[in-house]
């Protein structure tokens, strides 16, 4: 207990420093303002402002991106309440009671409420974060590079597993992320690979172009293929009454406490843990409610549990990250192409020789709540009034600070022109209802994953069979097998329902 609040000091003397304190405050006010701004998405924020971390130093950079990812969840919620569009996925549950609320003139509370018990459960987390994270950690000592790739290996098959959709679809992505990945030069020989004697490719494909074209550009087009206005009749009018009752808080306490404990969970779960913690806190509290016919029209418990849940779960999602290396979702795997970025290579190991950035960060968090809560409350008449500006005059704005951003990364006009055509690529897999996220895990994956392949059967002399008598690096592969197996089995059954039928 001692060693963690030694860590603790230590981490709170990283995040007080005037440069990280600001860059705390930038990227809660970022998120926010990607939270409330519906179409833009946490996930494009962060791959159009990672070519900004370059000139950053590595801890301030990764504060930031923190901030925009547990802000956006903050900012999620006003446009969930006042518009009826959440602005991210994890508000959407939000969006049953809060807009009601909002629709009989109780917005102020519903908002109110829901950045409560985001501040309550964002400070939840941070305190399991540095409880979990030392003992995590621990078992770093026991890793070597077969357990590394069995490890990876691990964190890939949970991206099939848990994407959305089709299986083969989620396998195809992950293939062609590492394909990705291994454009450049072979990093034993340095013998060209892949590159097609294009000389701007002879240093690989660079994970920031990548990131910006699928996830920035294709959001882009996709909002503006499918339409983001909505009814903005509510937010004309002034927000008042901020305060809730005494009768709402009570209401709200066992809802925020549940919320937190299931989100909290949930996040350190690889997978959509914010989304999925969200859905479930809401279930959870109709499920339990004595009166379920409230839900839907307006109970505050609909608003208070999935805000503390994916508050929660979004902050809890940090854990496999810094602790065993695992990106848990979309843009945990953008934090990790971030460490890279910087030289940081994440795993298990990140805790003993990083312990500024680890700990660093999870102070930070506390802060960032703490400010966030500020940003949202008194200053909700700024939020509101954007609202009332169309998408249609916000993305090309959206769009040049996209290009600047590329281009400033090596000054090369032609990672500018493959962001576009990835741009183009990550629209057409939207369409065809392909994930691009575990696309961005195996390539961030992929130059670990060979490098810690290499380095284990250079160990064992070519001995293949290292990764299955390592008992460690056999136990992470036997579980990869085993989700694989329950991943495909559905796929299976079905097939062999059809011939049944045929037959």
């Amino acid at each position: 207990m001692l060693e963690l609040f030694t860590n603790l000091g230590h981490g709170f003397a990283v995040a007080v420093s005037p440069l990280n304190l600001l860059l705390c405050l930038i990227g809660a006010l970022v998120g926010t303002l990607v939270g409330v701004l519906p179409g833009i998405g946490t996930i494009a924020t962060v791959a159009m402002l990672l070519p900004i971390t370059f000139g950053l130093p590595p801890v301030g950079a990764l504060i930031m991106l923190a901030g925009i990812y547990y802000g956006a969840q903050y900012g999620g919620s006003t446009t969930s309440i006042l518009v009826n569009i959440p602005g991210e996925a994890t508000p959407v549950v939000t969006t049953l009671d809060g807009f009601q609320m909002a629709k009989q003139g109780r917005a102020g509370p519903a908002l109110s409420i829901a950045a409560i018990g985001s501040f309550i459960a964002g400070c939840a987390a941070t305190v399991l974060i540095a409880v979990l994270g030392a003992p995590l950690t621990s078992i770093a000592l026991a890793f070597g590079p077969a357990e590394y790739f069995s490890l990876m290996v691990l964190g890939l098959i949970f991206a099939v597993v848990l994407a959305k959709g089709s299986v083969l679809k989620a396998v195809a992505m992950i293939a062609l992320g590492l394909l990705l990945s291994m454009v450049g030069s072979d990093i034993e020989t340095g013998a060209s690979r892949m590159a097609f004697n294009i000389p701007e490719l002879a240093d690989g494909l660079g994970f920031a172009t990548v990131a910006m074209g699928v996830f920035g550009f294709a959001e882009i087009i996709r909002n503006l293929d499918a339409g983001a206005e909505g009814d903005r009749e509510l937010v004309q009018q002034k927000i008042t009454g901020l305060m809730p009752t005494r009768k709402d808080l009570i209401e709200s306490a066992p809802a925020i406490f549940r919320g937190t404990v299931l989100g909290s969970i949930l996040g350190i779960l690889p997978g959509g843990g914010a989304v999925i913690a969200s859905f479930a806190a809401y279930t959870f509290e109709k499920k339990i409610a004595r009166d379920p016919s409230r839900f839907g029209r307006g109970a505050i418990a609909g608003v208070a549990a999935p805000e503390s849940a994916n508050n929660a779960a979004a902050q809890t999602s940090f854990i496999p990250l810094l602790t065993l290396g695992i990106p848990p979702n979309a843009v945990m795997a953008l934090m990790v192409g971030a460490m890279t970025i910087h030289g940081i290579v994440p795993g298990p190991q990140v805790m003993q020789k990083q312990p500024d950035l680890v700990w660093g960060m999870i102070a930070s968090m506390w802060i960032g709540n703490l400010m966030l809560i500020i940003i949202n409350l008194p200053l909700v008449g700024i939020w509101v009034r954007l609202l009332r500006v169309p998408y249609r005059l916000m993305f090309p704005s959206i769009v040049v600070f996209c290009v600047i951003g590329i281009y400033s990364i090596n000054n090369a006009p032609v990672d500018v022109i493959l962001a576009g055509a990835f741009g183009l690529f990550g629209y057409w897999l939207i369409k065809h209802d392909f994930e691009p996220a575990p696309l961005l895990l195996g390539m961030v994956l992929g130059p670990l994953m060979e490098e810690n392949l290499r380095r284990a059967l250079l160990i064992s002399r070519g001995d293949w069979s290292v990764f299955l008598t390592r008992p460690l690096s056999a136990s992470l592969l036997v579980v990869a097998a085993v989700l694989l197996v329950l991943a495909v089995l559905p796929i299976l059954r079905r097939k062999r329902d059809e011939v049944f039928v045929e037959s």
